[in-house]
C-alpha cells in the first residue's frame, strides 16, 4: 500500500510563484494543495514539518551523461569502458543523481546501449533512480564531435556512430528507434583538428542543412524527437531550420540563428555548468588555463542571445552535463539555475521553472510533471532554507531534507560509494582530480 504524506508549513515554489502552504501526496500524485491538503488528509498520513524549508518540484536535468562515469579524457571514455560494467556502474550513479534532488533526467547519448537498458531497469523498478529518457549513440560525421582524430571514418566508438551518407543516416535512425531510443541525437558541430581562417567562433558545422532535414524527417515520421549538439551560430541556425526539437548549448548565436530559434521555438539547454566549473575551479583539478579562457568567452558571448531567445518565448531548460570528472554525479545538478540568474538575468523563481517544469516535455509529460499542483506526479524536493533568497542551497547535500519520486520517499540511509578503482577503467586527464562540490569550495 502506498504511503500518504502531508507536508506542512513549507514555502512551496512552483510555476513561478511561492507561498507557505501544505501539500498532500497519495498514490504517487499530489492530491491536495493548501486547504484541500488539510481537509483531504487522514490520521494515516505521515506528517512532515516543512517549517523553514522550500518545497520545489523534482529537478529535471536536461543534459546528463549517465553512462560515462566521470572520464578525464576522450581516450578513457572511448577505449577503457566495458558494456556490462558500464551498466552496473551507471545504476549506482543514477542513485546519486536522485539523492541530489533530480527526479528526472535526459541522457541524450550513451556508450554502447547502456542508456536504453538502464532506462528500462529504472522503469521496471529493478534499481532505484530518477525517471529517464535516453538517446542511443550520437550521430556524427567523421569531422564532428569533440574527439578529433580519435573518431574513425566509419563504425562505432564510444558514444558515437559515424554516418556519412543519406542511406547510413536513415538506417541508423531506424535501428535506434527499433532498439527503443526516446530521442535521436546529432553532433551538428564539432572541434576542428586544425583551424583555418574560414572558421568563426566556436566549433565547426559538420552537417549540411539537407542532411539535418533528412534526420528530422526520418525520426519524426517514426514519432521520435531530435536533439542537437550545436556550439556555433550556423549549426544552431540550421538545426532550428531543419526541425530539431531541442538544441544543446546554442553557443555563439548570431542574428540569423536567433531568428530561426525564435521562429521555430526550439527548446534550448545552454549547459553552462560544465564550462563554469572549469572556469571557477579548474585550477583545483589541474585544468588547462587556455581552456578556461575559451569557456569564459563562450559563456559571455552566448548569454546575450540566449537571454533574447528566452524573452521571445523560447523554452530554456537546465542541464549540468554531469558525467565527466569536472561534473560528477550528485554534485552539480543545481548549479545551472544560479548561472541562469548570474548570466542570463533570470530571477530565482524563473530559474527554478527552467530546472523543473520546462523539462517535462522531454518525457511527454507536459501536463503532469514539474509543478506542485493537484493531479501532478509527486516528484518533490524539500530543502532547508529559502531557495528564492539563495538558489545555491541545493548544492549543500545536508540541506536536502527529503526527495520524493512519484510519491515515494527516497531512502538515503544506505550509503553509496564515493569513487571506485576498477582495473583499466580510468586513464588520461581532463583534470587531475574529481571536482566534487566539497573540493571546489574547500578553503
Amino acid at each position: 500500500m502506498d504511503s500518504v504524506y502531508l507536508i506542512n508549513n513549507a514555502k512551496v515554489i512552483s510555476a513561478g510563484v511561492q507561498r507557505v502552504t501544505s501539500v498532500l501526496i497519495r498514490s504517487g500524485r499530489i492530491v491536495g494543495v493548501g486547504e484541500k491538503a488539510i481537509s483531504g488528509s487522514s490520521e494515516q498520513a505521515i506528517l512532515i514539518d516543512g517549517s523553514g524549508c522550500s518545497l520545489i518540484p523534482g529537478l529535471i536535468d536536461a543534459h546528463c551523461h549517465i553512462s560515462f562515469d566521470l572520464p578525464k579524457s576522450n581516450d578513457e571514455l572511448f577505449f577503457h569502458r566495458r558494456p556490462c560494467l558500464a551498466a552496473v556502474v551507471a545504476s549506482v550513479n543514477a542513485q546519486k543523481v536522485l539523492r541530489a534532488g533530480v527526479t528526472s533526467f535526459f541522457d541524450a547519448d550513451c556508450i554502447f546501449d547502456v542508456g536504453i537498458d538502464l532506462r528500462d531497469a529504472l522503469e521496471a523498478g529493478v534499481v532505484p533512480g530518477p525517471r529517464m529518457a535516453t538517446g542511443g549513440n550520437v550521430l556524427i560525421t567523421s569531422v564532428g564531435g569533440t574527439a578529433g582524430r580519435l573518431l574513425p571514418n566509419s563504425g562505432k566508438l564510444g558514444y558515437a556512430v559515424i554516418v556519412q551518407t543519406a542511406e547510413e543516416i536513415v538506417r541508423e535512425i531506424r535501428s535506434q528507434v527499433k532498439a527503443g531510443c526516446d530521442w535521436i541525437k546529432v553532433h551538428v558541430s564539432g572541434l576542428p583538428v586544425r583551424r583555418t581562417p574560414m572558421h568563426n567562433a566556436g566549433e565547426i558545422q559538420a552537417w549540411t542543412l539537407d542532411e539535418l532535414r533528412l534526420v528530422c524527417d526520418t525520426a519524426h515520421t517514426l514519432g521520435v524527437p531530435v536533439v542537437g549538439h550545436c556550439r556555433n551560430a550556423s549549426s544552431t541556425r540550421d538545426a532550428a531550420l531543419a526541425g530539431f526539437d531541442m538544441i544543446l548549448h546554442a553557443s555563439y548565436m548570431d542574428e540569423e540563428a536567433l531568428e530561426a530559434v525564435i521562429d521555430k521555438r526550439v527548446s534550448l539547454v545552454p549547459t553552462f555548468t560544465f564550462l563554469a566549473n572549469l572556469i571557477d575551479f579548474g585550477d583545483k583539478v589541474g585544468s588547462d588555463p587556455a581552456l578556461q579562457n575559451i569557456f569564459r568567452s563562450e559563456i559571455a558571448q552566448s548569454s546575450v542571445m540566449i537571454r533574447r531567445a528566452y524573452e521571445a518565448g523560447v523554452p530554456l531548460m537546465c542541464g549540468s552535463e554531469s558525467g565527466f570528472s569536472v561534473t560528477p554525479y550528485g554534485d552539480w545538478h543545481y548549479r545551472e539555475m544560479g548561472l541562469f540568474v548570474d548570466h542570463l538575468g533570470l530571477t530565482p523563481l524563473e530559474a527554478i521553472m527552467c530546472a523543473t517544469e520546462a523539462g517535462a516535455g522531454i518525457f511527454g509529460l507536459q501536463s503532469e510533471l514539474g509543478r506542485i499542483e493537484e493531479n501532478y506526479i509527486a516528484d518533490l524536493v524539500l530543502v532547508e532554507g529559502d531557495l528564492e533568497a539563495d538558489i545555491n542551497l541545493l548544492g549543500q547535500k545536508d540541506n536536502i531534507r527529503a526527495v520524493f519520486k512519484a510519491g515515494q520517499l527516497v531512502n538515503t540511509d544506505q550509503p553509496l560509494p564515493e569513487h571506485w578503482n576498477i582495473p583499466g577503467w580510468r586513464t588520461g586527464q581532463y583534470s587531475s582530480d574529481i571536482l566534487t562540490y566539497d573540493l571546489a569550495h574547500k578553503k
